[in-house]
């Protein structure tokens, strides 16, 4: 089950997360008829985890979901995909699923979506989906974890080379998101106002270079911007990118666009120490890289960031040069493109021992064999002298005092957990379990401070956060999965 999926990392929270909103809008739509490449080996397990528990539940608004889905339906499952991610990044979280922002805000592959939001919220509450989240953190946790040094490392190498201070402005955000309900091998981004989203899929190889290419974008696409007014005076080399057949129509039709890519290809090539991937991008209709590339030997030279070199850059640009060197390429009719390995993904190590026994113990848990779940967590107390595990066994023991309606015991063990070292996804949803059981008390002080030293808990999962931040802002209201 969900607990033996993967066992839990330590990852950062924030710049690459899970979102509970999108897994809610895919466990939704994976219940209600989407299969996209549900044989790939390249499937997160959770997927089929969560796909046989939604189909064991009597749903009351299943029914009406799954008419929704296949009214909405497309033959493209990419496409398909697309306007739900669309909509999942443009949604106010749960309870609610609101289109956040104005009509015209709106995010056009989203709009034909706008009634998923009431049919949603009933779904979630209905289908358990915020238990459902909770305990799929470890699966979520151990795929942060597999992206979090790569991405920190391409993050790194872009900011050194563009020589960036920060990453990007105060007033930016630069989002990745791990989708483990999706099909396999796909990276989508977004670009909201000044906020960017990539997200991710299960793939046998980390995605980090389309991650790169992203952030690249995040960087660079507000000096065209800024810049406009000198980008725009180039525009006459815009003629050669239409005999381009293999560059795609959102090149032609934007100018700044097509600069930002050629110089993102460009650096690109660079970073990659593969200069023939210069030429190819300028075969592909990329028309500006093979100047970047030139350029970019020079601006190395100087001392300037590229946010202050950029407009002296393409003020440099010699027209009839480069319609010179342009009128010579013989462009490609369709563009190489790189597949995802697909191999059998990698499963977590078999737990040993105690790490055993508590894992069986999450799975009866999980299956409501609140008993046999019991006697395994006690088990796990006598079988380790290690803190952080018997934090773990106290935390289920807990668990199930609360779920058998045993506030005093639940605090008990609760407070036994935070006195053992537990690690820091159980420490945090630990406090959060006890504020609310101070919030049900009618406590309200002293839920507050409970879910306020939940928030100061590092490395804590997100789902765990979340719930804290929630806590703050309103008393708990008791839920019958809980």
């Amino acid at each position: 089950m969900l607990a033996e999926v993967a066992q839990a990392a330590t990852p950062e929270r924030g710049q690459l997360d899970a979102s509970p909103t999108l897994f809610a809008v895919m466990a939704a739509i994976n219940a209600a008829g989407y299969d996209a490449d549900i044989a790939s080996s390249n499937n997160s397990p959770l997927r089929e985890i969560v796909r046989k528990e939604l189909a064991g539940k009597p749903i009351p608004s299943l029914p009406a979901l799954k008419n929704f889905y296949a009214e909405h339906h497309q033959n493209d499952a990419t496409a398909d995909l697309s306007q739900y991610i669309s909509f999942a990044l443009s949604a106010d979280g749960p309870p609610a699923f609101a289109l956040k922002g104005r009509t015209v805000e709106t995010p056009p592959d989203a709009a034909p979506l706008a009634e998923l939001g009431p049919l949603l919220a009933k779904f979630y509450r209905e289908a358990g989906i915020e238990d459902l989240w909770n305990r799929s953190q470890p699966a979520f946790e151990q795929a942060i974890a597999r992206y979090h040094e790569p991405v920190a490392e391409a993050v790194l190498q872009v900011n050194g080379f563009l020589r960036n201070e920060t990453s990007g402005t105060s007033a930016n955000w630069f989002q990745i998101y791990i989708d483990l309900l999706g099909a396999p091998n796909q990276i989508q981004t977004r670009s909201y106002g000044r906020n960017y989203y990539v997200v991710i899929t299960p793939s046998a190889e980390p995605r980090v270079h389309d991650v790169r290419h992203a952030y690249l974008h995040y960087l660079l696409d507000p000096l065209a911007t800024r810049h406009e007014e000198v980008v725009m005076k180039k525009r006459g080399l815009a003629d050669h990118a239409q005999r381009a057949q293999a560059l795609d129509q959102s090149f032609k039709s934007d100018f700044p666009l097509l600069v930002t890519e050629s110089l993102i290809k460009a650096i690109e090539a660079r970073l990659d120490k593969q200069p023939a991937l210069a030429n190819q991008a300028m075969r592909e209709g990329y028309i500006l890289t093979a100047y970047f590339a030139e350029q970019l030997q020079a601006y190395l030279k100087q001392e300037q960031a590229m946010r202050f070199y950029y407009p002296e850059m393409i003020e440099a640009i010699d027209l009839k040069r480069e319609d010179a060197r342009l009128s010579q390429i013989e462009f490609v009719s369709e563009a190489p493109v790189r597949q995802a390995k697909v191999v059998e993904a990698p499963r977590p190590p078999e737990p040993k021992g105690a790490s055993k026994t508590l894992a069986l113990a999450e799975q009866l848990y999980t299956d409501r064999d609140l008993e046999a779940a019991r006697q395994l967590f006690l088990k796990a107390l006598e079988e380790t002298g290690d803190r952080p595990l018997h934090a773990q066994a106290y935390y289920g023991l807990a668990r199930i005092a609360a779920r058998e309606k045993n506030p005093e015991m639940a605090e008990r063990l609760f407070e036994k957990t935070l006195e053992s070292d537990p690690q820091p996804q159980v420490k945090a949803w630990a406090l959060v379990y006890l504020a609310r059981l101070s919030d049900a008390a009618g406590d309200r002080e002293q839920a507050t401070r409970r879910y306020r030293e939940a928030l100061t808990v590092e490395g804590a999962s997100p789902a765990a956060h979340e719930a804290a931040e929630q806590g703050v802002q309103q008393s708990f209201e008791k839920k019958s999965n809980h």
